[in-house]
């Protein structure tokens, strides 16, 4: 089978479980060597890493903090160090504080727009000085960065929101080096997180035309997708993976 990334080198960040482990599984499937960070659970990363070694593919698990700036700057030099190269940013790591807006404290919007914000443009503005002509730039987002279809949003929503933006901005800042940068906007995907038989499930899985949450694996097709040479004329671009949630 051919490896559509072969030779190439992708960097995802919070890629210790769900979505984010399931498209280092993914894009490395696909022949390129990949890069994951983590927070806390380096066990985790260290065995996915050693899972896609264990495949024959070169990975790294890489100790970065999405709220500690100085971790986000140093994490794509890391990468270059170890792995020769970065040819793919898949922005992934985020976090969800949710509540009402009278119940939101300051510190909830400081810590949201640190992680889910300002450590996504660090990473792509690092990212941006050596990624090569054809390289790509991918953004994971959310569908409730399109609406809030329920209360308690506020936080979430608006830094998914800016996730779009930075999106279509960067894909005409990035253009001229045929640099594309896109964003997957995903519904309700299974998650130790965010469990499709867990309180959020009994409330939004009505909500989703095909009845069902979504598996990581789907999220990491459309990534894989994007990486691919066959995306090269999709830029700018968000791509809803939510079951119909948003039709």
């Amino acid at each position: 089978m051919t490896q559509t990334l072969e030779g190439k080198v992708a960097l995802v960040t919070g890629g210790s479980r769900g979505i984010g482990a399931a498209i280092a599984r993914r894009l490395a499937e696909e022949g390129a060597a990949v890069a994951i960070t983590y927070a806390s659970s380096a066990e985790a990363a260290e065995g996915v890493a050693a899972e896609l070694r264990d495949r024959g593919v070169e990975a790294l698990a890489i100790r970065a903090d999405a709220a500690k700036a100085e971790e986000v700057r140093a994490l794509v030099p890391q990468v270059v160090k170890g792995l020769g190269r970065l040819d793919i940013l898949v922005n992934n790591a985020g976090i969800f504080a949710g509540g009402p807006l009278a119940e939101t404290e300051e510190a909830d919007f400081d810590t949201t727009v640190a992680v889910n914000v300002k450590a996504v443009f660090l990473a792509a503005r690092a990212a941006a000085e050596v990624l090569p002509e054809g390289g790509r730039i991918i953004n994971i987002g959310s569908v409730f960065g399109q609406r809030a279809p329920v209360p308690g949003l506020g936080l979430y929503s608006m830094s998914k929101f800016a996730v779009a933006g930075f999106t279509k901005a960067w894909a005409r800042d990035l253009a001229a080096r045929k640099i594309t940068v896109n964003a997957i906007q995903p519904g309700p995907i299974d998650t130790d997180l965010n469990p499709e038989d867990g309180d959020f499930g009994e409330i939004l899985g009505p909500m989703i035309p095909l009845g069902h949450y979504g598996r990581p694996e789907d999220v990491a097709n459309a990534a894989a997708f994007l990486a691919s040479p066959g995306a090269a004329f999709v830029t700018g671009a968000t791509l809803n993976i939510d079951g119909g949630f948003e039709a």
